[in-house]
């Protein structure tokens, strides 16, 4: 069943001389078929587990929030994005959604603003946040003319949101519960009241989950109206496996239209939401296709690419045969060089004694310091904080199980690792879905 007409929110005519708010195709309905719009995937990290997410960021085939194919480093956000707009003429909005929280990654998400500001004095910015973090950068992002951000809140009753929250992180500190729940909560209203002291347009965005929020729909929206927001996105829960909520039934159609129409009596309702991927590039619709999925990964892959003249790889082993050793628990690595005069093509070349443990992401920037001539490094298994850390510094970390000799061929040879060799990090043990400690 078609959604009905709702009101849409008509932007002010525009944030200054340059930057014409009505080409937002997210926030104006009418401009989602002529605009298109550009999201900058370079902020992977989060600071709370939803109970209805899985926080897997390398999924290329999937269509939903919080997934991309590769996360970009801030330093080729502005290359990439002169390349998107030759190919996308109608470009108008570059915002970060993830694939975490842009201010559980804030030096990178204001790093990438100031760039592409920089660069395109007339672009619409925009930003979406759970609003936990956002707070200690109000002022910069108005300063920075970012014009439109849309907050994620699913309750303003902290027991419901106890409920759809596993653990929240602010800074170093894991809560969880009710406590949680109501510092996410208090963090949230403030900055959409902040955020509106400062003319940025907000939209909301609250996901009805059957049976834990479904029914409090009229609290959120008279709640967020009151505080000035502007546009609210009342979103169909997707059940997601591996998920704490991946049994949850989605709701039905005709309850998402009540719950729409219900809410309208307090704020205008977005209906054209496409449930936007992290790296989403074109129209609003548009499936992101092959050659904006290779651009992607080229830029995202560009320090890597850059580092495979160095003469070395490094292996994690424990006797020197097998690649069998998890980074962080690697106190020496293996190098060998590449070595056409000998059958195996590659040759033994030293041991490194690798940092200590307990240094928290300092340890990666001495591990690269360390490995500052090796071009990859074979692993059993990396966590994406370290693998990231490694790779912005030009050492490619690959993860496979089974003989040195089968890697160091593939990557001597730039061939990919064997389908058969190779082993996907996805927590830290069985069953592990993270606990806010920053394990990495």
């Amino acid at each position: 069943m078609d959604t009905p007409a709702t009101t849409t929110c008509d932007a002010p005519a525009s944030l200054g001389p340059k930057v014409d708010l009505s080409r937002h195709p997210c926030f104006n309905k009418k401009s989602h078929h002529q605009h298109a719009r550009v999201h900058l995937p370079v902020a992977p990290r989060c600071n709370l587990q939803c109970n209805f997410c899985n926080r897997k960021f390398d999924c290329m085939n999937e269509s939903r929030p919080g997934v991309t194919s590769a996360v970009l480093p801030p330093d080729q956000a502005v290359p990439y994005l002169e390349e998107i707009r030759a190919k996308h003429e109608n470009l108008t909005v570059v915002g970060i959604a993830g694939p975490g929280d842009p201010f559980a990654n804030p030096v990178e998400t204001m790093a990438t603003l100031v760039a592409v500001r920089k660069r395109y004095s007339d672009m619409i910015l925009c930003l979406a946040s759970n609003g936990l973090g956002i707070g200690p950068h109000i002022d910069n992002l108005a300063a920075l003319e970012v014009s439109h951000v849309t907050i994620t809140l699913n309750a303003v009753d902290p027991e419901i949101g106890a409920r759809i929250y596993a653990w929240i992180r602010d800074g170093r500190r894991p809560m969880r519960g009710l406590d949680a729940a109501k510092l996410l909560l208090d963090r949230q209203l403030d900055a959409i009241q902040r955020l509106k002291a400062h003319g940025i347009i907000v939209k909301i965005n609250s996901i009805i989950m059957p049976g834990i929020n479904d029914h409090h729909f009229l609290d959120i929206a008279r709640t967020v109206s009151d505080l000035g927001a502007d546009l609210m996105n009342c979103m169909s829960f997707i059940p997601v496996k591996g998920a704490a909520f991946e049994d949850l039934p989605a709701p039905a159609n005709l309850d998402v239209i009540r719950t729409r129409l219900q809410c309208e009596k307090h704020l205008p309702q977005m209906t054209h939401c496409a449930r936007c991927r992290a790296d989403a590039v074109g129209l609003i619709h548009e499936s992101i296709d092959n050659e904006d999925m290779t651009r992607l990964n080229r830029f995202a892959n560009a320090k890597v690419m850059a580092g495979r003249k160095r003469p070395y790889i490094a292996v994690a082993s424990e006797e020197g045969a097998l690649v069998n050793q998890h980074l962080g628990e690697a106190a020496r690595v293996i190098l060998f060089r590449q070595d056409t005069e000998t059958p195996s093509g590659y040759k033994f070349h030293e041991v490194r004694r690798m940092p200590e443990p307990g240094s928290a992401d300092g340890r990666w920037g001495d591990m690269a310091d360390i490995l500052h001539d090796c071009r990859a490094i074979l692993v059993s298994a990396a966590g994406p904080k370290p693998k990231r850390i490694l790779e912005q510094r030009g050492i490619e970390v690959l993860e496979m199980e089974g003989l040195i000799e089968e890697g160091l061929r593939a990557v001597f040879t730039d061939q990919p690792v064997p389908a058969a060799l190779k082993r996907r990090f996805t927590a830290c043990g069985t069953g592990c879905k993270g606990t806010g400690t920053g394990c990495g």
